[in-house]
């Protein structure tokens, strides 16, 4: 097995450029907006793009674990810089928000793509582990219910995205309802 050689600084500019680009596109107008626009709006010739994703479902996997991985990152970022308690609130805050705004791309996203495949499995892998950093670091301290699991986490936020894409106004008042429930009763 051979490691990928790492991408010259002007290779992943592009990429990263594609992905942002196909990220809006996708939310716009769904999984079967123009590759070539995407390309088009990125910068980019469509023989740089074909070159990063020589498919569509390629160019959705990279865009929708994208999205995961800045979650899961968010989890330990906030684990470094606050104390365990805070850090599950603002974690919480973030993946429910994050739900939010992104649940139309994301459904059409798991939608488009097989979700028996390496890249949806690995994703969740991913969510999880994050879930399970920042929950056990926050049990420990104290900070929330022993009986909590991490999939618990990724289930309440979930519900709540759910329950405030219809009534907006709600999503702050059902975030502070869910956050009380993760702490420990007394």
């Amino acid at each position: 097995m051979t490691t990928p050689r790492p991408m010259r600084a002007d290779a992943r500019r592009n990429y990263e450029r594609i992905v942002a680009t196909a990220r809006t596109a996708f939310l716009e107008q769904g999984p079967e907006a123009p590759l070539d626009d995407i390309a088009r709006r990125a910068g980019v010739g469509a023989g740089t793009l074909y070159r990063h994703f020589p498919c569509r479902e390629a160019l959705m996997e990279a865009v929708y674990s994208d999205d995961i991985q800045r979650v899961s990152d968010l989890a330990h970022q906030l684990l470094e810089d606050h104390p365990p308690g805070e850090a599950i609130r603002l974690w919480m805050r973030e993946q429910v928000g994050f739900a939010i705004q992104k649940r139309g791309l994301t459904a059409t996203l798991k939608a488009a793509m097989d979700r028996d495949t390496t890249i949806f499995t690995l994703c969740k892998q991913i969510l999880l582990e994050a879930a399970a950093t920042i929950l056990k670091a926050a049990q420990e301290s104290g900070d929330v219910r022993e009986e909590l699991q991490p999939r618990d986490l990724l289930l309440l936020g979930q519900g709540v995205a759910v329950a405030a894409e219809s009534n907006p106004e709600a999503a702050e008042r059902l975030i502070t309802v869910m956050i009380d429930g993760l702490k420990p009763q007394s």
